[in-house]
């Protein structure tokens, strides 16, 4: 079995790999803002990724949020090779995600990170072939397609590679 894809990981053991900072945020938000470091941010040390989080008031709002943030970023960045051979299938997450070829995870639930990273990681291991990707997820081209779009950065990043070969853009 391969290692879980970093956008994967508990909350633990990614924060193991990250260096959290606090800090204060300025802009509206009044005296609560500027007294109290509840801004987050959050570097991936393997990957240098950085991302934060201020909007909230708490500093634990914003912790989640800023985590919620790496993981997408991860999922976006980071590539990493499906399990080949006979019978491998989605993972055990998409299989619960997806039913009648729908996949059915709103874009802020904690799910969907790792269900994009694993969307990516299949279109990318199939040349951007959509519809094998889709043969491999147990789903419809057009229902991955829709998955995708829900993260519009992780469209751009399918239709900028689906280019530069020649194909068409998804739309």
């Amino acid at each position: 079995m391969s290692a879980l894809h970093p956008a994967a990981l508990t909350e633990a053991a990614l924060l193991a790999d990250c260096e959290i900072r606090r800090t204060r945020r300025s802009g509206p938000g009044g005296q609560h803002r500027n007294k109290v470091e509840t801004a987050i941010v959050i570097t991936h040390r393997p990957t240098g990724i950085t991302v934060d989080a201020s909007e909230r008031r708490s500093q634990e709002e914003n912790r989640r949020v800023a985590v919620f943030r790496m993981r997408i970023q991860l999922a976006l960045a980071f590539r990493q090779p499906r399990p080949s051979g006979q019978g491998q299938g989605p993972s055990p997450l998409w299989q619960s995600r997806s039913g009648g070829g729908k996949i059915a995870v709103n874009s802020e639930h904690d799910d969907f990170p790792t269900l994009l990273a694993e969307a990516l990681d299949a279109v990318t291991d199939r040349d951007f072939d959509m519809r094998a990707a889709a043969a491999d997820l147990v789903c419809t081209p057009s229902q991955l397609t829709k998955f995708l779009q829900q993260e519009p950065r992780a469209l751009a990043l399918v239709n900028k590679t689906r280019e530069s070969r020649g194909m068409h853009k998804l739309k």
